[in-house]
């Protein structure tokens, strides 16, 4: 694949100007050999975008010690931090496009805007952790320099390849006296993370003897002295046990021992086999018997990230609800049932009146594993939140993904999140399609304070099994699922599914044309595809560039993307 190469090659060209490198001080940050106007403008740059992107008053923290660390990672001297500050802070944004020619007209970068891209990438990194809310920064300044986000992605990979390579030079005796410690601390390690994550984190073998490119702190530093003590880290463990969570092994080593509240099931299963340094978590709304009686089965097409999860929760109960919900549609409702009910969604004038008594008289088969369901997935989604909370992912920015009652999970993950201190920076995007939650804007604003990147709302007009199942939840008819969500932030993105989805059910069986819609990759949409440029379809750049892109009255130099997309 194209990807594939352009990885390689960029490893290849990493590797060549490390050994040949000679004395060019390998060492200085990509951006510190920029010119100070250069300099300047990048930082200015990062600054803006900081206060576009993340303009809440509770982000002010993030946004003034990023800009700081940068000015201090440029080198710039620091009487240039209280204007820098000044832009973080949303002062000097009509200075956009200004800094960007001044930045993309530096000899370095002439040639080669992605070392921008790599610079603000390695900043982010060089505390071991990758804040959600840096790769949402850094998606944004790429796209003001016209890379394609693509090419983040080969970089991010490429970085976790030279991880995985670069092996730390031991002596003989330093390599036996390794080997011997970690032979003592085998047991800890085992009572720390449990038989499943030594089963599940093999990427430990491959990353005991690493070397710590990007960090010069210690084990203790990142994880506590007690974790170093236990893992027998190096300072390459170091580096991975903080993005990749404990031993690497991160979400495959969780599984709920014990029942929590109502929950009896909760579980996290691989999609892929690779790792990355973003992850991608799928969230199932049922399960019914045949081709979809698996969790990851609506998954199968979906390429998103390397490094691929698919939450499993109540299978008995989601099979109950996905027989029920399936004997409905095909036993019981009868063709002139289905149109009635399409008419009475459409018209908006759905009530306990309007709906047909053939419908009703059966609606006790769906209406208790529903309400079950209902129930469950609000607690499964709160429990879903303290996980990532406790960062058993590591350090990493995490999409969420899910329909129906998996998006109701979702849901009910941020809004706990949000409850809770230090939650901001693990989530990047999240995407709920066909949800059964309230869909007035003000239940939503709590999910900007955890949300980094896109909160996407995928809905379907004419969905009247939802109508018809959530009708005992809501006073209205206000579902997420059925609708726009109205909410004025950048993050929000509300895409119309209904000439995808023609019900519920489709959220399942088209999965992978909803995917593509939505801007998810699929293994079926590659990026080397004519006119693309990037991992998105048309609809996608659309969403993308709501949460990325330029405020809204700044003018639009991307004349030719759009052009490019309506070919």
């Amino acid at each position: 694949m194209a990807a594939e190469e352009k990885r390689k090659g960029w490893a290849s060209k990493q590797q060549q100007e490390a050994e040949h490198g000679g004395e060019r001080e390998p060492c200085v940050p990509l951006g510190r050999q920029l010119g100070e106007p250069g300099r300047f403008a990048c930082a200015a740059l990062c600054g803006i975008s900081l206060a576009w992107l993340f303009p809440e008053n509770d982000q002010s923290s993030f946004r003034t010690e990023f800009i700081k660390g940068f000015v201090k990672w440029l080198d710039l001297p620091d009487a240039v931090l209280p204007a820098m500050a000044a832009f973080a802070d949303g002062l000097g944004g009509e200075g956009t496009e200004t800094f960007t020619e001044i930045l993309l007209k530096d000899p370095i970068l002439k040639e080669n805007p992605l070392l921008i891209t790599q610079d603000l990438l390695s900043f982010s990194l060089q505390d071991g952790s990758y804040d959600a809310r840096a790769r949402v920064l850094i998606c944004r300044v790429s796209w003001l320099l016209r890379i394609p986000l693509e090419d983040l992605e080969v970089l991010e990979e490429s970085l976790l390849e030279s991880l995985k390579e670069q092996k730390e030079e031991e002596s003989e005796t330093a390599e036996v006296s390794r080997k011997k410690k970690e032979r003592r601390k085998k047991l800890k390690r085992y009572l720390l993370i449990g038989l499943a994550t030594v089963g599940g984190g093999t990427v430990i073998g491959l990353t005991g003897g690493l070397a710590a490119p990007l960090v010069a702190a210690g084990a203790a530093t990142i994880i506590g002295s007690a974790g170093a003590a236990a893992l027998g880290s190096t300072a390459g463990i170091a580096v991975m046990a903080s993005l990749f969570g404990a031993a690497g092994a991160g979400l495959t080593g969780y599984k709920m021992k014990k029942r929590v509240g109502a929950i009896e099931e909760f579980e996290f299963l691989p999609l892929t086999e690779g790792k990355q340094l973003h992850i991608t978590i799928a969230i199932t709304g049922w399960l019914c018997t045949g081709k979809y009686g698996s969790f990851t089965a609506p998954w199968s097409s979906m390429l998103h990230s390397s490094e691929q999860y698919c939450l499993a929760w109540e299978s008995k109960y989601l099979m109950e609800l996905g027989n029920a919900l399936d004997s409905l549609l095909n036993g019981f409702v009868n063709m002139m049932a289905q149109e009635a009910l399409k008419f009475t969604v459409l018209s908006g004038i759905v009530t306990a009146l309007t709906w047909p008594a053939s419908l009703l008289t059966v609606a006790s088969v769906i209406d208790n594993p529903w309400g079950v369901c209902l129930h469950r997935s609000a607690e499964v989604g709160k429990h879903l939140a303290h996980i990532l909370l406790s960062r058993q992912q590591g350090q990493r920015p995490v999409t969420l993904i899910g329909f129906s009652l998996g998006a109701r999970v979702i849901y009910f993950c941020l809004q706990e999140m949000a409850q809770e201190k230090d939650s901001e920076g693990i989530i990047e995007d999240v995407v709920l399609l066909g949800a059964p939650v309230e869909g007035e804007a003000k239940h939503w604003k709590a999910l900007t304070r955890v949300v980094s990147g896109r909160i996407i709302n995928g809905f379907c007009r004419g969905d009247w099994l939802l109508s018809f199942v959530y009708r005992t939840s809501s006073g209205k008819l206000n579902v997420a699922g059925l609708q726009p969500v109205d909410l004025d932030d950048r993050r929000m993105v509300n895409m119309d599914l209904s000439s995808v989805v023609n019900g519920h059910l489709d959220y399942m069986k088209q999965m992978d044309t909803i995917l593509k819609a939505v801007g998810i990759k699929t293994k079926e949409c590659q990026p080397e595809e004519k006119g693309s440029g990037n991992l998105f379809s048309l609809q996608a750049k659309k969403s993308q560039q709501a949460a990325c892109s330029k405020p809204q009255g700044e003018e639009n130099t991307r004349k030719e993307e759009d052009e490019a997309g309506s070919e």
